[in-house]
């Protein structure tokens, strides 16, 4: 984990909710996404009704004094992010520089720095076929948004700007996948959209928490299972290669007849492994020489985020996915790391996959939510064939698969 940084970007710690009732789990496959649960790059810009706030007027930048919105050169990109205590994994230049091999466009990193505070977003800019001079952003899979950092980051100086850039960029649409460990939705001023998605799970990792202990009795035992099935466990930090990982990950999409989204370009394996080869941790289990299961995580302290795994037919039916995660989570414990994010349902779903991650830990959810934000009414309503703007369904309307 070389150039580690603590962070500090506003984070919000409010109590997370209460568990709600859980539903049956005993598909073996639940830990990944099927077909029929699939869509997290996709399915989640779909309308699920929550806080939603009406779309926010025109706005016409208001620059205090000499402050202004900067387009952050790439040789720059990581050293402001962990100068500001921003540099979780999901912002970082190498991820989203490989996010853009899934869904294409170019990478960019803006910034607004003022007496208060600063705030950073981590975007990816796409062109919109067939419309020259015409584009959308959107944050890149996983999560983002707009972060502040400092005593009074200037958030809703920092909306106000980003919409008078869009603007004379040929914006004409965000979509913003935020961050449930930041919170920032939370942040976002009054005209954002916000809508939210079923949780996310968060995994404490205080150094006093028994982990075994606090997980669902079904999850003790899985692990227990696992384990007496002669499964070994390593770890690797900074990893030389993925193709092994990738190749198993590949077989359980397969398996599962996966949406297309989830069957990742052999260059997005790459661009990871260069990109952010010191923040990743490879959790294996092998039955000797054989990989039954991994994990693939990202280590960007105080959190550690669970990415992607696979596992093979042998691994699922000796409950490998449970191994790596909970030996994971033993990792990042042993190494003083706060929280083990596991994400959520596939597609911003409660579903089965979500309901294998809190059963980590019950009380560990965490409010997801993603932001819409339309920059020109008339172009996107024109694209979208809209005779008004709306912005419930699939977001952008223009680029809906249906």
């Amino acid at each position: 984990m070389a150039g580690a940084v603590r962070t500090r970007c506003l984070v919000r710690r409010e109590l997370v909710a209460a568990a709600r009732p859980q539903d049956p789990l005993s598909d073996a496959d639940a830990a990944f996404p099927g077909r029929a649960r699939s869509g997290r790059g996709h399915d989640e810009h779909r309308a699920r009704p929550a806080r939603v706030v009406a779309p926010a007027p025109p706005v016409t930048s208001s620059s205090t004094g000499t402050a202004a919105l900067v387009e952050v050169a790439h040789e720059r990109w990581d050293p402001l992010l962990e100068r500001i205590g921003c540099g979780d994994a999901y912002l970082l230049r190498g991820y989203v520089e490989s996010a853009c091999l899934l869904e294409p466009g170019r990478p960019l990193l803006l910034h607004l720095s003022e007496e208060g505070g600063e705030v950073v977003f981590a975007l990816i800019l796409r062109e919109i076929e067939g419309e020259s001079g015409r584009r959308d952003a959107i944050t890149p899979y996983g999560y983002g948004g707009p972060v502040g950092a400092g005593p009074e980051p200037p958030i809703e100086h920092f909306y106000e700007l980003y919409e008078s850039w869009c603007r004379s960029a040929g914006v004409v649409s965000t979509f913003i996948r935020f961050h449930p460990l930041f919170a920032n939705q939370r942040q976002a001023p009054a005209g954002i959209h916000v809508e939210r998605l079923a949780d996310t799970i968060a995994w404490p990792l205080e150094q006093d928490l028994d982990l075994f202990a606090g997980l669902h009795p079904k999850h003790r035992n899985k692990v227990r299972k696992a384990k007496a099935a002669g499964l070994e466990v390593a770890v690797s930090e900074a990893p030389a290669s993925l193709s092994e990982f990738a190749a198993l990950y590949e077989e359980t999409m397969s398996r599962l007849d996966a949406d297309d989204f989830y069957f990742f370009p052999a260059d997005y394996w790459q661009a990871l492994a260069e990109g952010l080869r010191e923040r990743i941790v490879l959790v294996e289990a092998r039955f000797d020489d054989e990989l039954a299961a991994a994990a693939l995580c990202f280590a960007t302290p105080p959190w550690l985020h669970y990415h992607v795994s696979g596992t093979s037919e042998r691994g699922r039916e000796a409950a490998a996915a449970n191994l790596v995660l909970f030996e994971a989570a033993r990792w990042g414990q042993d190494r003083r790391l706060e929280q083990f994010h596991l994400g959520g349902g596939a597609g911003g779903r409660e579903d089965s996959l979500f309901h294998f991650k809190q059963r980590f830990f019950p009380d560990g959810r965490r409010e997801a939510s993603v932001g819409k934000l339309v920059h020109d009414a008339e172009t996107y309503c024109t694209l979208a064939g809209l005779p008004e703007l709306r912005l419930e369904g699939y977001f952008p309307a223009y680029r809906s698969p249906d």
